[in-house]
């Protein structure tokens, strides 16, 4: 199975940028949706945005779209996502995973979650 494994979390101004990460150990991730969701304190998981397997189609919350953007490099099975214009409402922690299904905005749908890197973006 396919090991997710989070990094660049940390803290930034509003208006700042940071670069995560998502490397898979274990199988690679070449065949694998994967997404990016965020849970802030007391808030339920939310979709931020997904990548399909090639890299062809990528997917996006409203709230997101126009700042973040999503990537990967299969030959270094890891995926990016890079965030622009943060906000404080942005403030959260932040999960890779791994999905064959063809949903990718669902979270119920994805099989193999990472531990997650927090967000703080302070005002």
């Amino acid at each position: 199975q396919v090991q997710p494994v989070e990094s660049g979390g940390g803290l930034v101004q509003a208006g700042g940028s940071l670069r995560l990460s998502c490397a898979a150990s274990g199988r690679t991730f070449s065949s694998y949706a994967v997404g990016w969701f965020r849970q802030a304190p007391g808030k339920e998981r939310e979709f931020v945005s997904a990548i399909s397997w090639s890299g062809d189609n990528t997917y996006y919350a409203d709230s997101v779209k126009g700042r973040f953007t999503i990537s990967r490099d299969n030959a270094k099975n890891t995926v990016y996502l890079q965030m622009n214009s943060l906000k404080p409402e942005d403030t959260a922690v932040y999960y890779c995973a791994a999905t064959l299904s063809g949903r990718p905005r669902s979270l119920v749908e994805y099989d193999y979650w990472g531990q997650g890197t927090q967000v703080t973006v302070s005002s």
